[in-house]
């Protein structure tokens, strides 16, 4: 692209009408200056960041990820900067933005893996990402940089509604993976806070609630909600809560991800990140969870380090008539349950649990995952 049509186009994301918070690690800084150096970027930038450690890129995501170089990170970066975006912004949630990108590239030392490129745009309405995988030892890495640049200024472009901005084979020569997904309209709705869930081949009383991620569903999950079933004589009901404590926000790619993996289970899709929501919305509820979700529940850390809110919130679960039927896990070479978790007395009170005769589940998701990749 020559150097008039790369400000052009900078003037056309200027005039968009879009407001964008851009997050971004390990390159690409140079679309950052670009952006700011054409005049006019006070009517589209709310905030630009470099979260570049482990450390401040975790508590810019607002808890843990898996690798810092993927897909599926430069996401939760482009929600997270969305959410950004929706803080600064009192302008209508359909003109902001949230842009994320991670890259890997050449560096002083020699890089085992690919040198690779994630770039991820969010809205009200859509999640849309490019992956594109660099022939290592080709460029310098400034020309690598460079093309990061260009990638991530194409998502920005495309993000602000320019139609003809996509990357092209001068521009990025390797191929260019993109994805999308468009939201329902009840997706963009719960995103933005203005309904409480989204309910999918639900025909029952609600009357116990799996809450997880079920990143992904496994047979630890299927044989948890089968024993609970059996014991109370009830369907259950797997809750998806977009929002979470120690985790990004889910984008559109991940809702659809997560509900394809649930497609033969009935589903409720919340926003509800703590117990404490959850037993609002759904008082009266047995509350399926394993020993390391409820070790959470009770752990201060979660409420500021403070006891008091601690107990507090049990009581607010308690008031709602809601319990947990908590099953153990392995951790560190020993079965852990409701009885030897050092659970403040209140909530204890609240639990029943299933012996390790009946369900022992070494493995989590997260571990799963990683076995997989």
């Amino acid at each position: 692209m020559s150097e008039s049509s790369h400000s052009q186009l900078i003037e056309r994301v200027h005039a968009s009408g879009c407001k964008c918070v851009i997050s971004l690690t390990g390159g690409g800084s140079q679309a950052m200056a670009d952006l700011l150096g054409v005049p006019g970027a006070s009517a589209t930038m709310l905030e630009a960041v470099v979260p570049y450690s482990s450390e401040a890129l975790a508590e810019w995501l607002g808890g843990k990820f898996d690798h810092a170089c993927s897909e599926p990170t430069a996401r939760a970066m482009a929600m997270a900067a969305f959410e950004r975006a929706r803080k600064f912004s009192d302008a209508d949630a359909t003109t902001l933005r949230g842009i994320g990108a991670t890259a890997s590239l050449a560096t002083t030392r020699p890089k085992r893996g690919p040198h690779r490129v994630h770039v991820a745009w969010q809205s009200a309405e859509a999640t849309v990402s490019y992956s594109c995988e660099l022939e290592k030892g080709q460029r310098t890495r400034a020309e690598e940089e460079a093309v990061v640049a260009g990638l991530l200024l194409c998502a920005v472009a495309e993000s602000c509604g320019i139609v003809d901005a996509a990357p092209t084979e001068s521009s990025v020569p390797e191929p260019v993976t993109r994805r999308e997904q468009h939201a329902l309209a009840e997706w963009t709705e719960l995103l933005l806070g203005k309904r409480a869930t989204v309910a999918y081949r639900i025909d029952h009383p609600m009357q116990i609630i799996f809450s997880g991620a079920f990143n992904p569903l496994h047979d630890g999950h299927r044989r948890m909600a089968a024993i609970a079933a059996a014991r109370y004589g009830a369907p259950v009901t797997m809750e998806l809560s977009i929002a979470n404590v120690d985790k990004p926000t889910l984008d559109f790619l991940e809702i659809a991800d997560r509900l394809a993996g649930l497609s033969d289970r009935p589903v409720l899709l919340t926003r509800a990140a703590t117990f404490v929501e959850k037993a609002a919305l759904l008082p009266g509820t047995i509350f399926v969870v394993g020993a390391d979700t409820m070790a959470r529940i009770g752990d201060v850390k979660y409420y500021d380090g403070s006891s008091e809110k601690r107990n507090a919130a049990i009581a607010a679960i308690a008031k709602q008539g809601c319990r947990f039927l908590v099953f153990g896990r392995v951790v560190d070479g020993s079965f852990r349950t409701a009885s030897n978790l050092g659970l403040p007395p209140s909530l204890r009170a609240l639990c029943e649990e299933v012996p390790e005769s009946e369900f022992c589940e070494a493995k989590s998701s997260t571990e799963l995952r990683t076995v997989s990749e």
